[in-house]
């Protein structure tokens, strides 16, 4: 599945003439624009991370004898970090447009239709009939989590009851002693 053209894509021309060269330079596909912005959000991690490293080295001008020149120096790498930072988030929003536009006429999956598979890759075998999806796991985990806590509260109270008996049992045989 092909895009239409991107603005520069620094592919160079294949085998085409004129403008089918010009076309096919510029085309990507989805995949390509994907891989594209995950490499967006890690420059965009790398460089947030850059950015605390100054902060958390730089002080603050407060009074405090401090070299300006060295101030300055770090003041201008913070800067351009966060300027870097503005002009990867805005190519990620430009990734993020152009996938959209890509696949605006296809149905997303919705998280309902996967059905939920162990992790040595097979299903259940005392489960017959029609495949269980993650999201009624989910709900049947969440109604016996519910039900369990129900139970641990009633045997809570039941112990509490044994343990105000046994207190007056005790009582009682301390007095008549």
């Amino acid at each position: 599945m092909s895009t239409p053209p991107l603005a520069a894509s620094g592919m160079a021309p294949g085998p085409f003439s004129g403008p089918q060269a010009q076309q096919a330079a510029r085309e990507v596909n989805t995949a390509s624009l994907c891989r594209i912005g995950q490499e967006t959000v890690q420059d965009i991690v790398y460089r947030t991370m850059e950015i605390f490293q100054l902060l958390r080295n730089m002080q603050l001008p407060n009074g405090v004898t401090y070299h300006t020149g060295t101030y300055q120096d770090r003041l201008t790498k913070l800067q351009d970090h966060l300027r870097q930072l503005s002009i990867l988030f805005r190519k990620l929003r430009l990734v993020y447009d152009k996938c959209n536009e890509n696949c605006g006429g296809m149905d997303p999956i919705p998280v309902e239709l996967i059905p939920y598979v162990e992790e040595d890759g097979s299903k259940n075998d005392d489960r017959a009939g029609p495949p269980r999806f993650a999201s009624d796991e989910r709900r049947e985990v969440a109604e016996v989590n519910k039900k369990l806590k129900q139970k641990n509260q009633q045997l809570k109270q039941i112990m509490d009851q044994l343990r105000n008996l046994i207190w007056d049992v005790n009582a009682m045989l301390a007095m008549r002693n």
